[in-house]
């Protein structure tokens, strides 16, 4: 038998899902199959979908054993540091992510990515407290696409990427990026639709405002004009994927080197010139607006990341 008190970091979620992250081995036929027989809430038996509080007393009726064989920890993909560390404090950590790294694994790269990179990095720095976060498992607020650079958020604990999540949801984040476009853009515009998944491909098509699919906003601002192609800023109001790319597309402000959604001889041309074959896209700047508990300090505050070597050299190319 083992008794647990909830903390602050833990209440606000089932009791299911707690027990799932607690025992992150056991099958989750045999998560409910305790709760249906071995687990008692304040001393009572409770229902899956129960909503933990701070202070509850949870008692499972299980052997040491079994909690250490289901609480074993794995070893964790390990994979050498690429990122860049913007900013970092006892709550959170805002990374650089290069050129070419995915955010989280997928089909065919499930070691090298960011996440793992900064896993072993909490690990190294100790930054996690194993103590107090019993469930709790480093991850990315945000996410950017493989060839997209620039700014992630990382929690250091649950209560601060619950607010990451939050606030990034509500734009109490707000999130810019830098990005060159073909055309010549004058005013800013902010362009709203539709974003629909394209069934057959890992694309996405951009419909009207209102109609079917989900909602996207997008605001455009010129910040320099030459040669035909405009140095532009990105304010991404929602977050969805691939949503810049496509949106500009759509627009007619296609974003240079972008092989999904751009103009592919335009492409072909600038990447002779300079070698340059992904999208020109960086998440450069996150200015800290309203960001709940327990990040309130930060409000106010704005975390930047400096143009890549490839994005600074064919902007000075274009524009200066």
């Amino acid at each position: 038998m083992i008794k647990l008190i909830i903390t602050r970091n833990e209440e606000n979620q089932r009791l299911d899902r707690f027990l799932k992250k607690y025992l992150k081995n056991a099958p989750l036929s045999h998560i409910y199959k305790l709760i249906r027989a071995d687990v008692k809430l304040n001393g009572k038996r409770a229902k899956p979908e129960k909503l933990l509080s701070e202070g509850d007393e949870l008692t499972i009726y299980i052997g040491e054993e079994d909690v250490a064989l289901f609480r074993r920890r794995r070893a964790a993909a390990k994979a050498k540091r690429q990122f860049g560390i913007a900013y970092e404090d006892a709550n959170l950590l805002v990374v650089e992510k290069p050129f070419g790294l995915l955010t989280h694994g997928d089909a065919f790269e499930k070691k090298n990515t960011l996440a793992n990179q900064v896993a072993g990095y909490f690990a190294e720095q100790g930054a996690v407290e194993r103590e107090t976060e019993r469930i709790f498992s480093p991850a990315p607020a945000n996410r950017l696409d493989r060839n997209t650079t620039g700014l992630v958020l990382f929690g250091k604990n649950s209560a601060a990427l619950r607010s990451l999540t939050e606030a990034l949801r509500n734009r109490g984040i707000r999130k810019y990026y830098l990005t060159i476009v073909a055309g010549d853009l004058r005013k800013a515009l902010t362009l709203r639709g539709a974003l629909e998944r394209e069934p057959d491909e890992n694309k996405v098509r951009v419909t009207e405002a209102n109609g079917e699919g989900k909602q996207i906003v997008t605001v455009v601002r010129p910040v320099e004009r030459a040669r035909g192609f405009t140095l532009a800023e990105i304010e991404l109001v929602t977050g969805r994927t691939h949503q810049i790319r496509a949106h500009l597309a759509h627009a007619g402000f296609p974003v240079v080197g972008d092989a999904k959604y751009g103009d592919s001889s335009l492409n072909r041309k600038i990447s002779r010139q300079y070698g340059l074959n992904a999208q020109i896209l960086h998440a450069g700047r996150l200015l800290f607006e309203q960001p709940g508990s327990p990040l309130t300090y930060l409000a106010g505050q704005e975390v930047e990341a400096a143009l890549p070597e490839e994005f600074a050299e064919i902007k000075a190319a274009l524009f200066d």
